[in-house]
């Protein structure tokens, strides 16, 4: 299935990352957008408004979590997938807590990293999940 008409905006100021990523992605038939910095990237979310953010966590000029915290702001935001190197649960915790809806950690796959942007846009289309709390 192609998705073509699907893009994805790349926050990574590693430029080697960032590049295998994109040519992954625009491979399976995403359109691909890329940031170096968490600056550029929320230029890009209010310019472009892509279908999936995928963000690293630890950049120069504006890192992953401050991404995170203008998008919570937005009441149209994109899913996020976090990428980073850090293993520290606190991180991931606030991440998830912010709304990411997945969290690659690095190195990761990228057969893991398809399936998660693939998995993350279809249920960003099926809608919002009504789960009342018992």
């Amino acid at each position: 299935m192609t998705q073509t008409q699907k893009t994805v905006l790349v926050i990574e100021d590693d430029r080697d990352i960032s590049s295998t990523i994109q040519s992954v992605l625009s491979a399976a038939g995403y359109r691909v957008l890329t940031a170096n910095n968490g600056q550029d990237g929320r230029r890009l979310i209010q310019s472009q408004k892509p279908d999936l953010v995928l963000t690293d966590m630890m950049m120069p000029r504006m890192g992953g979590f401050p991404v995170l915290e203008f998008l919570a702001e937005l009441p149209d935001a994109p899913p996020v997938i976090m990428m980073t190197a850090n293993e520290g649960s606190r991180h991931k915790a606030y991440a998830e807590m912010l709304g990411v809806v997945d969290y690659l950690r690095k190195p990761f796959a990228m057969e893991v990293m398809l399936e998660s942007v693939a998995r993350s846009i279809a249920a960003a289309a099926a809608g919002p999940k009504d789960q009342p709390e018992a």
